[in-house]
């Protein structure tokens, strides 16, 4: 069996969270310029997510936000009525089919659609058939709560599918040519995935780096958990990801997602759109 993955980059919803949060000590006078948030200072974001498929195992990386959200709980992030669910049907694609899936971190942006709510109104597994992968880190702190905000790890994502859950710790080839590793920064327990494609590696590093304008060392998010740390990680995978040529998947890009890493005249790093590479469903 080949360990070459085809893939599609999956739009599992749209969102819009405050650009103070975003962009962390970074002032707005600077990353308004970038992004032009609205009049409750919300920036338009996106929750991507990947589907993959090397002809014997359907996985899918992230999930999103999912649909168990009150109408005030939309409005205050502007959820899109839309799930990664709608996402993975437009490519024909059933969530019984999906054999596994592999969330960078549990916060509900990126994990809550692990669960949907059925009939009765009680949150159940929303892949039946799908073992989901975590670091153990993540796990235990999502569990505990352990977070600043207080409602971004939630018991009706994690609970139901608690049976379901493969722990990792550290670096794992889950699949052939799949692999997880750490990512710590934005949670202590977040981890990257990378996978090999027919053009070379393809990585998805979580909330390190969540949009295009989140290249520079300063800019990190204030919802980060170690701000130096993850801009150490991010420094790290810009490395390694251009002296590699990877292509980079940005989770909360709502534009050009998949892009590639190159080093500037001035030694810093840039982000270019990945000319070639899977096209946005």
């Amino acid at each position: 069996m080949s360990n070459a993955w085809s893939w599609k980059l999956l739009r599992a919803g749209s969102l819009r969270l405050d650009g103070g949060g975003m962009f962390g000590v970074v002032p707005k006078s600077i990353w308004s310029k970038l992004t032009e948030p609205d009049e409750h200072n919300r920036i338009h974001l996106q929750t991507n997510c990947l589907l993959l498929d090397n002809g014997s195992s359907k996985v899918l990386i992230e999930t999103g936000f999912g649909d168990k959200w009150t109408n005030k709980e939309r409005g205050f992030y502007e959820l899109q009525r839309r799930t990664v669910v709608d996402a993975l049907r437009e490519v024909s694609v059933e969530p019984e089919q999906i054999d596994l899936v592999v969330v960078t971190h549990l916060h509900f942006d990126h994990a809550a659609a692990l669960t949907r709510n059925d009939e009765s109104g009680a949150a159940v597994p929303t892949f039946p058939n799908a073992e989901v992968v975590v670091q153990r880190t993540e796990w235990a702190d999502a569990l505990a709560n352990k977070s600043t905000m207080t409602r971004t790890y939630l018991p009706s994502t994690t609970d139901p599918v608690a049976q379901r859950v493969r722990l990792l710790e550290g670096e794992h080839e889950i699949l052939p040519g799949l692999r997880v590793w750490p990512m710590p920064g934005h949670t202590w327990g977040q981890q990257a995935v990378r996978f090999d494609d027919d053009k070379g590696i393809v990585c998805f590093p979580g909330d390190v780096m969540p949009t295009v304008h989140h290249v520079a060392p300063a800019f990190g998010m204030g919802y980060d958990m170690l701000p130096y740390q993850n801009m150490r990680s991010k420094q790290e995978l810009l490395a390694e990801a251009a002296d590699g040529r990877w292509r980079i998947v940005l989770d909360h890009e709502p534009e050009d997602a998949v892009q590639r890493a190159v080093r500037g005249p001035d030694g810093h790093f840039e982000l270019q759109p990945a000319i070639g590479a899977e096209a946005p469903s």
